[in-house]
């Protein structure tokens, strides 16, 4: 039973939206209402400055390094010998938590962030170098969307080249099909010229 208390509380972790929960206390502001209207770090950028969207970065990127580590514990209850699928497991909770929160109706964000604690966790170089590549794809178009998507699909080729377990490719692949999937407004938007840049905006 506890093995699967640890996954319950993944999902929840993943579940807390760090954004609308920092605009609405400390900016009496939901993001839901401005911007792109989403609750990411980079529409917190955009609405309430440059320290709220650092602060939603870390702490979605903690759900994830959390949802992974939680999964781990729950693992080592259950069967050390399949930790890593229970690794997966969690990470994989905390990002559908994200994506579907319950505290949201099971709506929420698109999962980049903490997507990116995951892989933090499952697999640091590759991670690193993906960040890496997203940094300068944004640095050179101003789309995080964008960065976001290229390092999505980026990901998976890397843990190929890096010969990572195949349960980890596998899950990959899976979290780069979701990024995408929760990208397609977006990538609708680039295509027709339409997408927001990353830029303060002011409150109307």
């Amino acid at each position: 039973m506890y093995p699967f208390v640890f996954l319950f509380a993944a999902y929840l972790i993943g579940s807390v939206p760090s954004g609308l929960i920092i605009g609405r206390v400390f900016y009496r502001t939901d993001l839901r209402e401005y911007g792109s209207k989403n609750i990411g770090a980079t529409n917190a950028y955009r609405v309430l400055g440059a320290f709220a969207g650092l602060v939603v970065l870390l702490m979605d990127t903690g759900k994830g390094l959390a949802g992974v580590w939680l999964g781990q514990t729950a693992g080592h209850l259950f069967s050390l010998h399949d930790t890593i699928y229970f690794m997966i497991l969690g990470g994989l909770l905390a990002l559908v938590g994200h994506s579907a929160s319950i505290f949201l109706k099971f709506k929420g964000g698109k999962g980049v962030a903490t997507g990116l604690g995951i892989m933090l966790y499952l697999a640091p170089w590759e991670t690193l170098i993906v960040f890496a590549v997203w940094c300068a794809v944004v640095a050179a178009t101003r789309f995080v969307s964008l960065g976001s998507v290229v390092a999505a699909v980026l990901m998976p080729i890397l843990m190929w080249v890096f010969d990572e377990p195949t349960a980890v490719l596998i899950f990959g692949i899976t979290a780069a099909v979701i990024v995408v999937i929760r990208h397609k407004d977006n990538i609708i938007r680039l295509l027709h010229g339409k997408e927001l840049k990353v830029k303060r905006l002011e409150k109307k």
